[in-house]
C-alpha cells in the first residue's frame, strides 16, 4: 500500500486509475462501429504509469511511446480531447494531426509521444541535458516497452544520462512477463538473451531495480527514491515494472485490441465468486482490482466509495464519448498548418 498518503490521495489515484481502464475498454468497444486507425490499449498497466506519473511536479519532462493513452489520462489530461484525437477530430490535443500513437500535450508535461520504438529515449536525455545545464530541479520522465531494450539507442542514451548524472528516469513497462525469449534460456520476453533486464544496466553505472508493475504502492516507493534522487542532482535511475500482458491485446494488426475478459467488473476486488473461472488466473494478476481489493482490506476504502468512483469514471467516459463523437474533422485548409518539415 502507500504509506504517507492521505485518504483523499488514495482515492484520487484509484479515481484516475479507473478513469484510465474505462477509457481503454470503451476505445476498444467503439473501434467495433468506427473508424479507427490501429491503437495500443493500457489494460493491465494502469497501477505503474498512475502512481509514477503522480509524483512528476509541473514543468517535469514527459516521454512515452504508442501505448500512451493512460499515461496521459494519468497527467489528468481531458478524456474527450484524446479521445478525439483518436479520432482525427478537431478538438483532439493536435487537431487529430497525431492520432493514437502521437498524442502531445504540452501543458501537462509530454513534448512528444512516439511509436517509434526507442524514439523518444534521446529526446528524454536531452531535455534532463537541459534541465541540468538550466540549473533546476526539474526530472524528465521516461516510460517505455521491453522492446526498447533491444534498440541500440537505448544504450547510447543511458551511456550519456550515466556519465552527465542527468536527471532522467527510465521506466521500463515490461509486459511480456508470459512470453518466453526466443533465445535458448533468454529472458522471458521480447528476444533479449538477459537473464535479467537489470544486468544491462551495471556497465553503465546506473542503479537498476525490478518491481512488480501491478502492485501501485511498490512502484510508488520504487519512482520516489529515483525522482529524489534525480532532483538532488545524482543522476539517472531504470526502474523495470514487471506485468503480465493482457490478453485482449494478443492481437496483430490490422486487427484491434478486443475485450476477451470482458470489461471490468469491480466487484471482483472483493467478492472472488464474481470471477470467471476462465480469467481467474490473469484477473488475480489485474492492477486495479489487486489496488481496490487492498485498499478494503486495509480499511482504507470501502466498496461504496470505489463502486462511486467507478460510477463518476464512467460518466466522465460518457461524456468524453459524446464529445469526440460529434467534434468535427478538421477543414482540408489546416492540412499544413502547425506542420515542420
Amino acid at each position: 500500500m502507500l504509506p504517507g498518503i492521505s485518504h483523499e490521495q488514495l482515492l484520487e489515484l484509484y479515481r484516475n486509475i479507473l478513469i484510465m481502464r474505462r477509457f481503454e475498454e470503451r476505445l476498444v468497444l467503439l473501434s467495433r462501429e468506427h473508424a479507427i486507425g490501429h491503437f495500443h490499449v493500457y489494460i493491465g498497466q494502469e497501477c505503474t504509469g498512475a502512481p509514477a506519473l503522480s509524483l512528476a511536479r509541473p514543468g517535469d519532462f514527459l516521454f512515452t511511446t504508442h501505448r500512451n493513452h493512460g499515461h496521459l489520462l494519468a497527467r489528468g489530461a481531458d478524456p474527450g480531447r484524446v479521445l478525439a484525437e483518436i479520432l482525427g477530430k478537431a478538438t483532439g490535443y493536435n487537431r487529430g494531426k497525431g492520432g493514437s500513437f502521437h498524442i502531445c500535450a504540452r501543458e501537462l508535461g509530454f513534448l512528444t509521444t512516439s511509436g517509434i520504438v526507442g524514439g523518444i529515449l534521446p529526446l528524454a536525455t536531452g531535455a534532463a541535458f537541459a534541465a541540468k545545464q538550466r540549473g533546476d530541479d526539474r526530472v524528465a520522465f521516461c516510460l517505455f516497452g521491453d522492446g526498447v531494450l533491444e534498440e541500440g539507442v537505448f544504450y547510447e542514451a543511458v551511456n550519456i544520462a550515466s556519465l552527465w548524472s542527468l536527471p532522467v528516469i527510465f521506466l521500463c513497462e515490461n509486459n511480456g512477463l508470459e512470453a518466453p525469449g526466443q533465445a535458448a534460456g533468454g529472458y522471458r520476453s521480447s528476444t533479449m538473451a538477459a537473464r535479467r533486464l537489470t544486468d544491462l544496466l551495471r556497465p553503465f553505472c546506473v542503479p537498476a531495480v525490478s518491481v512488480d508493475g501491478t502492485d501501485a504502492g511498490v512502484v510508488h516507493r520504487a519512482v520516489l527514491r529515483a525522482v529524489n534522487r534525480a532532483r538532488r542532482g545524482r543522476g539517472p535511475s531504470f526502474i523495470e515494472a514487471c506485468t503480465v500482458r493482457w490478453p485482449g491485446s494478443r492481437v496483430h494488426y490490422p486487427e484491434h485490441p478486443k475485450l476477451v475478459t470482458g470489461e471490468m467488473d469491480l466487484r471482483m476486488a472483493w467478492e472472488s465468486g464474481q470471477i470467471p473461472e476462465e480469467f481467474r488466473e490473469w484477473l488475480s494478476l489485474d492492477g486495479p482490482l489487486r489496488f481496490a481489493r487492498e485498499l478494503v482490506q486495509d480499511g482504507r476504502a470501502t466498496p461504496e466509495e470505489l463502486l462511486r468512483l467507478d460510477g463518476e469514471a464512467r460518466a466522465r467516459i460518457d461524456e468524453a464519448v459524446r464529445f469526440a463523437l460529434a467534434s468535427p474533422l478538421p477543414r482540408p485548409e489546416e492540412a499544413f498548418q502547425d506542420v515542420f518539415g
